[in-house]
């Protein structure tokens, strides 16, 4: 996007904002460009912010942006995109001393709170953004709303992705954390024309395809169990590749085919391994990273990794 194009985006976000326009926008450039914001003062405080005090609360209270608007707007950056990468998140916004917050629920940190706890009080976010490319380390948020206390994070996620699929003209991808890597996401997201890259956890079992009806008895639902963290219940995969890395070194792709959750056979998925030959010097042995992929046609092994790592990098 060169000027040009920016400052034509600018003015139609512009549009988006409702009252105190202005205010709001210079706010935001100075929230951006504060290191460490500990307060509002912080933000007035930043030259961008050309405002006296009491604009910044006027444009926290009167500023009520359009997230449709907003997202549609969005999307028009997405239109040349043959094959847009999505990203959901959900993050915690801990406030355990604002006893008069409403809507406060608990949250699970990924890394522990300074009490050691990984799970504290706040309010959950949910945001879904699109990743323009592999070489560059900015996002697009497209939606990011809070979750209520009657939604959790799958299910507003889900719901955030059909909302933007629907104003898509081509079929997305849709990078998920572990968090998400559970059948529920997958009965959620069923009727949604999206493909999904999910990453699970290295304590899932899944199981494989029944044996053909052999006309007794009731027709079996799961073939053999697959345990991830148990190497003995696995079989021979259907692919093996190996590659190397200029920053990871050796790494082995494995997949296999036609697996499935145990509340979800009626969705089949294809299980990536991917593993670290050699760990960094000086470092623990990494962990291997567990994919799932669910969708219509699979890019290569050596490249749908890949994918998920444009998630991981922003």
């Amino acid at each position: 996007m060169n000027f040009q194009q920016l400052q034509l985006f600018r003015q139609q976000a512009y549009q988006c904002l409702g009252l105190a326009k202005d205010a709001t926008f210079e706010l935001a450039d100075a929230a951006m460009t504060t290191r460490h914001v500990s307060c509002l003062a912080d933000v007035a405080l930043n030259p961008l912010f050309r405002r006296q005090w009491s604009s910044i609360y006027e444009a926290l209270q009167d500023c009520r942006p359009d997230p449709e608007q907003l997202m549609q707007l969005y999307i028009k950056q997405m239109s040349q995109v043959e094959r847009p990468v999505l990203a959901i998140d959900h993050t915690a916004w801990l406030r355990p001393h604002a006893a008069t917050l409403k809507e406060r629920t608990y949250e699970h940190q990924p890394n522990a709170s300074p009490h050691g706890v990984p799970v504290g009080i706040g309010q959950g976010y949910s945001t879904i953004a699109w990743i323009p490319s592999s070489q560059e380390s900015w996002a697009l948020p497209l939606r990011h709303e809070r979750i209520t206390s009657w939604e959790n994070p799958i299910g507003k996620g889900a719901q955030q992705l059909g909302q933007v699929c629907q104003s898509l003209e081509h079929r997305p991808l849709a990078l998920f954390d572990s968090e998400y890597g559970c059948a529920t996401l997958l009965e959620a997201t069923a009727t949604i024309d999206a493909d999904k890259l999910m990453r699970i956890r290295s304590n899932r079992c899944l199981w494989s395809a029944p044996p053909p009806y052999t006309g007794k008895g009731r027709p079996k639902t799961h073939g053999d169990k697959f345990k991830l963290n148990d190497p003995k219940s696995w079989w021979k995969p259907e692919q093996t590749f190996l590659t190397q890395e200029l920053k990871r070194g050796r790494i082995r792709l494995r997949q296999w085919d036609k697996l499935h959750f145990r509340a979800t056979a009626q969705y089949p998925m294809s299980l990536i391994l991917v593993e670290r030959l050699e760990a960094e010097t000086d470092q623990l042995k990494t962990q291997p990273l567990w994919l799932v992929w669910v969708g219509c046609q699979m890019p290569p092994l050596n490249e749908i990794w890949q994918q998920y790592l444009r998630r991981e990098s922003d």
